[in-house]
């Protein structure tokens, strides 16, 4: 049995399919675990979203931006940006299962990997955020992700504000800082007040901001994260810290993280396999 984590796949079907191939996945052995940002900006998103539908159990997938995007536009919440290429997903006789099965994913999954705590998330984690808080709240959201109230959240859930956590915060803007969190983050400062002007690589942090990893103090320094989101930081590989996205959907690779075997106390064993994909288009 082998675990692999996968970073953004944006729609690049084919580029998926053949870093499967090379890994020689089997959903009846083997387990996924997708970053996040399944779909959009590559050619085929429901080609991914039914790809891992049929995978059942051995795909266990956070969502991304993107992801949150698509349900934004089929709840009539948001339109549609001029570089989406959604209208697959959008206008499928399968358009409802397909929702369905998203808005069932995950906002962040932790799992012990051979005696490695390993937390998945698409973009940061706040400073502050304990392992324990940080599930917690990702739990909020999968269950308003679940219920009827999705909706209303999704036409409030686009702004920058709060910029930052406070535990006394509810309803709307509560969540809205989990979900900017868990998808939208790169930076933030010492205190954890998060900026989403930059998006290019460490080199264009804003003066006084940190990438959210390196903030001196953060409390889930002591676990691995793997996260995507951030294609211009490339591949990232620290004891603390996984770096996924590898800019498949620009031209880039479509990366695979092959995690077991003890190499010792302190170690997670891992290899790094990739693709180059096809799909080439300009960021925006």
């Amino acid at each position: 049995m082998a675990i692999y984590l996968i970073g953004d796949v944006q729609g690049c079907d084919r580029a998926l399919q053949r870093l499967l191939d090379k890994i020689s996945f089997s959903p009846s052995r083997d387990t996924l675990y997708m970053l996040g940002d399944l779909v959009n900006r590559g050619p085929d998103s429901a080609g991914v979203l039914r790809r891992l539908m049929g995978y059942g159990g051995a795909a266990q997938c956070v969502l991304g931006n993107h992801d949150m995007h698509l349900l934004a536009v089929a709840y009539g919440a948001r339109k549609t940006h001029r570089k989406d290429t959604l209208n697959g997903i959008l206008e499928a006789p399968d358009r409802g299962a397909m929702l369905d099965w998203l808005k069932i994913q995950r906002m962040a999954i932790l799992e012990n990997i051979q005696g490695h705590e390993v937390l998945m998330i698409h973009a940061g984690v706040l400073p502050a955020w304990s392992t324990a808080q940080t599930m917690a709240l990702a739990g909020e959201v999968e269950a308003l992700l679940r219920s009827p109230a999705l909706g209303d959240f999704l036409s409030q859930m686009y702004s920058n504000e709060p910029a930052f956590w406070r535990d006394t915060l509810t309803g709307t803007t509560r969540l809205r800082v989990v979900v900017n969190a868990l998808t939208r983050l790169r930076f933030c400062d010492a205190n954890g007040v998060m900026t989403f002007d930059a998006k290019e690589g460490l080199a264009t942090a804003p003066a006084g901001y940190l990438p959210w990893f390196d903030v001196p103090g953060r409390q889930t320094a002591g676990l691995t994260v793997a996260f995507g989101h951030w294609s211009t930081l490339g591949w990232i590989n620290r004891r603390d810290v996984l770096s996924l996205d590898t800019g498949c959907v620009w031209g880039g690779c479509l990366s695979a993280l092959r995690l077991g075997g003890n190499t010792s106390d302190t170690t997670l064993a891992q290899e790094l396999i990739q693709v180059r994909c096809e799909q080439s288009q300009k960021p925006g």
